[in-house]
């Protein structure tokens, strides 16, 4: 939404505003007036765009990091910049070709599929590209149990979506194959289309009641499988790659405690929650610049996120790229609105 400030500042002003921000873009660096008249091809004389730059830091706009008098854009600054002055680039059909043949590979499962489009979004952005999954989201398609022995069980769950996850409990019991084949069959029959917590107590009261035929073994498996694949926590599938790429940001660079607090707030996978619920209100792609970032607040970093839906329109994830404020905003916006929509599409 563009601020309200926007429509205050005239068309010279917005000029400025453009160009200085194209240059800190691009170089990361002030830049000051007679570099800025120069680079508007002198139509603008340094003394004007002195007066003009010094109006718009009163605004909140600009701000000088050193004592010189060069300026460089606030969050706020970059906001209006976004909202009004960008000009979004397009993929040909090259790229977009590119990103296709790295995440629609034949013989791919769900996660698979995550998991290149996080490799891809970090590969052509040169920052860290990530894709959030919920979990509280997903209904049960298919549940397996294998035996590997030493009273270790590994429960295979397939959820609506595809998306595969290996889980594995101990047991102090010896199952026998038909005690896991029917344990799965009848959980299978429960769980179909539906979450773990919409059947949990019933399947509960049906063997607690005797109302259930299965083996003794086999329920007891079924307890102990309901109990340990049940989510425990909503931290969701977090598929996040480039993630070095954010400590060549300037602000965090060589400030151990902002490093600390990045890489915390990556370790914690709840905090992604809120930027899918976030995502999932826009229409297309959004963009969290710097202190906007619940995220990542006040670390200097900005987040292009994109939600991606089934083929029932439902938001079923959120897809984008972390990366200093000063990411190359015209490029990133069309590369994460393309690959939401081609995940989108995959997973159908």
């Amino acid at each position: 939404m563009i601020d309200n400030n926007f429509s205050n500042i005239n068309e010279r002003s917005k000029e400025i505003l453009k160009q200085l921000v194209d240059y800190y873009l691009e170089t990361g660096e002030p830049i000051g007036s007679e570099t800025l008249s120069r680079r508007m091809g002198l139509k603008i004389s340094p003394s004007s765009i002195r007066s003009i730059m010094s109006k718009l830091q009163k605004e909140g706009l600009l701000h000088s990091p050193h004592l010189s008098s060069g300026r460089i854009p606030t969050d706020k600054g970059m906001r209006l910049f976004v909202d009004g002055l960008l000009e979004i680039g397009r993929l040909d059909e090259n790229e977009k070709n590119s990103i296709e043949s790295q995440c629609k590979s034949k013989g791919f499962s769900y996660n698979e599929v995550l998991e290149k489009a996080s490799q891809t979004l970090s590969g052509l952005s040169n920052c860290a590209g990530i894709v959030i999954a919920p979990k509280y989201q997903n209904k049960i398609k298919h549940i397996d149990f294998v035996d590997l022995k030493n009273g270790q069980i590994l429960a295979i769950i397939i959820n609506e979506n595809g998306l595969v996850e290996n889980r594995i409990f101990y047991s102090n019991s010896t199952y026998q194959e038909f005690n896991l084949i029917e344990a799965s069959n009848y959980l299978n029959q429960k769980l179909e289309g539906k979450t773990i917590e919409n059947v949990k107590k019933e399947i509960v009261e049906e063997i607690n009641n005797y109302k259930s035929e299965l083996d003794l073994l086999s329920q007891k498996l079924v307890q102990k499988g309901i109990a340990e694949i049940s989510p425990s926590d909503e931290n969701p599938y977090i598929f996040l790659h480039g993630q070095s790429s954010l400590l060549n940001n300037e602000i965090v660079k060589g400030d151990l405690d902002k490093l600390k607090f990045l890489f915390d707030k990556i370790d914690n996978k709840k905090n992604f929650l809120e930027l899918v619920e976030n995502t999932s209100k826009a229409d297309g792609v959004k963009i969290f610049i710097g202190s906007e970032n619940i995220l990542f607040n006040h670390s200097g970093l900005s987040v292009v996120m994109a939600p991606y839906k089934n083929n029932q329109k439902k938001v079923i994830g959120a897809i984008g790229v972390i990366g200093p404020t000063r990411i190359n905003y015209s490029r990133i916006v069309p590369i994460v609105d393309f690959t939401s929509k081609l995940i989108g599409e995959i997973i159908g």
